[in-house]
């Protein structure tokens, strides 16, 4: 009988251990996902950049935005272009084409995306090669802007 009592024992204390073993794992393995669910949920920003022109005051940069938040129209010495308030998309003549062509590359790369809200809060629609020409310089202002 008393080695019966040994085997019981003995037994006792292993399932003990295994039990312990179990829940050393399963805590182990709680703290694993734990810690992969902080390290991707982490908004720490590891290195903002913000472009030279935008004003930091909205979450997204409005600079490079083609839609105009204002009825405010803002001017860049191209008020000839008035003339042309109304006026349909491909119903402009060669010359039109031209005066629009000038405006546009006069102007600094960071101004386009603004010139052509200002265009739209005047209601003056562009001709289409110059409104191609206008939406790449913006394109390629945006993808290196986004690389730097």
């Amino acid at each position: 009988m008393a080695s019966h009592t040994y085997i019981s024992i003995i037994f006792y204390f292993c399932g003990m251990i295994f039990l312990l073993i179990f829940i050393f794992i399963l805590v182990v393995v709680a703290l694993a996902f734990v810690v992969k669910s902080k390290a991707k949920n982490d908004t720490t920003p590891s290195e903002l950049v913000v472009a030279e022109d935008c004003c930091g005051a909205h979450e997204v940069c409005e600079t490079d935005s083609l839609l105009a938040y204002t009825d405010k129209a803002d001017y860049y010495e191209d008020e000839e272009l008035d003339l042309f308030i109304g006026v349909r998309t491909f119903d402009y003549t060669d010359r039109d084409i031209e005066q629009f062509r000038e405006v546009l590359y006069t102007l600094k790369e960071k101004e386009v995306a603004s010139w052509l809200k200002s265009l739209q809060v005047r209601n003056i629609q562009l001709p289409h090669v110059i409104r191609e020409e206008a939406l790449m310089i913006v394109a390629e202002r945006r993808s290196r802007t986004a690389r730097e």
